[in-house]
């Protein structure tokens, strides 16, 4: 029996070896994008398992029109919908993630995700399996096998590839890649059905998805002739993704890569791509209303409601230069515009974001890194098209990599809002602040 649980014990253990078609969880997976070509030895079929968890610290304060009034009915959350709950500085639920990876032969592997615990499900929730394909081994053509040379294929329930962005985004107990604490302020990130083929050669990136559009699907026909779904097409359309770019290594100094994508569906009813994430933001319990039972998960974002017809572009251009041995200084870039309307609406809104930030890594492994963001997002609101909002985020960070597997963070953050009906929570806000976050990952 003993000799049985060792054995076990080992064969999971070099397992997480043979796993390296999938992106590394800790340290090596940072500025990692599409999972490199690996050849590796298949002798048999395997199981690993990997876990990601993140404890943040929160020291957030908060501000709108309302704040300080005196008026009891503009200060009381329960007469007044647009009172603001305040945060007092405290640890924020702390999330996990599992990872089981299955190799289940040449070439082929089977990734599952479990949110084990977050800020929005609290409860073990299934993010979703993929299998991948380096190769494929069950068919025989010598030109299918130098065309797997370069191909990666993957079919399942599986994060949109759209961007760069969602690379280096936080999620749930995996905050490793992350030098901030949070995302973007339009949060970029959805898990749906679908297919995608994955071509690297020579630096010359290529990306093709197509996708069912929805994280949440169901057989439901969409119904136009009630009012929320009245200018839908009443059909529920695939998405389709695509991306290009050039990502080089062009000495061992400089390395840079640059990329432009679109994701768009004709309508789908229930659209997640900007509010897809089942976990939480690590700007706890801001900006929110304190009424009992209000949903207090996804502070300090905006999703801009395009869930039924949707076209967005994203270009993202990454660099990296080591100036010494134990000094180097990378930047990454987003552009992006959206277009789109909920199904009840029947003319299409805009929103665009755009982020940049610098982070400069130290030490012989990087294991320190000082960064700065700039995030902006405008958008026109859906319930008065005669506005345009604006959200402003300025934040600075600096963290620690304790060990491959280890990392701690502080960030302090300014965020601002403008152009907000008058009345609404948003009107006038603010928020600022210090947090930090422990993150354990393998």
């Amino acid at each position: 029996m003993k000799k049985t649980i060792l054995t076990a014990v080992a064969v999971i253990f070099i397992s997480s070896f043979a796993m390296a078609q999938l992106r590394p969880t800790d340290q090596t997976g940072v500025n990692m994008f599409e999972t490199p070509k690996t050849n590796i030895e298949f002798t048999g079929p395997s199981v690993g398992f990997g876990g990601s968890f993140s404890m943040p610290y929160t020291m957030l304060t908060n501000s709108n029109v309302f704040t300080g009034d005196a008026d009891p009915l503009l200060s009381d959350p329960a007469k007044n919908t647009q009172a603001l709950f305040k945060n007092a500085p405290n640890f924020g639920l702390s999330m996990a993630n599992l990872y089981i990876n299955s190799y289940l032969a040449d070439g082929v592997t089977l990734q599952v995700t479990l949110y084990l615990a977050s800020k929005h499900h609290n409860e073990t929730w299934v993010k979703g399996g993929y299998v991948q394909f380096d190769k494929l081994p069950f068919l025989k053509l010598d030109l299918l096998d130098n065309i797997m040379k370069y191909t990666t294929i993957k079919m399942g329930q599986m994060d949109v590839n759209y961007g760069d962005a969602h690379f280096r985004r936080s999620d749930g107990g995996n905050a490793i890649y992350n030098p901030f604490m949070e995302n973007y302020i339009m949060d970029e990130f959805a898990t749906e059905i679908g297919a995608e083929a994955d071509v690297n050669y020579n630096g010359i990136i290529g990306s093709l998805s197509v996708t069912d559009g929805q994280l949440n699907p169901n057989l439901a026909v969409i119904d136009t002739t009630v009012a929320a779904n009245k200018y839908s097409n009443g059909i529920k359309n695939p998405a389709f993704i695509a991306k290009l770019g050039y990502d080089k290594q062009f000495t061992d100094k400089f390395r840079a890569r640059l990329t432009g994508s679109v994701y768009t569906t004709a309508g789908s009813g229930s659209n997640t791509l900007f509010g897809g994430d089942r976990t939480g933001s690590n700007y706890t319990a801001i900006m929110y209303n304190a009424a009992p039972g209000t949903t207090t998960a996804f502070g300090g974002r905006f999703n801009p409601g395009l869930s039924d017809r949707l076209t967005t572009f994203m270009g993202n251009l990454f660099l990296k230069y080591n100036l010494t041995d134990g000094l180097a200084v990378e930047s990454f870039t987003t552009l992006e515009a959206a277009s789109g309307a909920k199904a009840s609406e029947a003319t299409n809104r805009a929103a665009n974001q755009f982020a940049t930030d610098l982070v400069l890594r130290l030490g012989k492994s990087e294991q320190f890194f000082v960064g700065a963001r700039y995030n902006t997002v405008s958008a026109d609101v859906a319930a008065a098209t005669n506005y345009k909002v604006g959200i402003n985020r300025m934040a600075i960070s600096g963290g620690w990599y304790v060990t491959k597997n280890i990392m701690a963070k502080v960030e302090y953050v300014n965020q601002t809002y403008t152009g907000f009906p008058a009345k609404t929570i948003n009107d006038g806000a603010e928020f600022h602040g210090l947090s930090a976050e422990a993150v354990l990952s393998f």
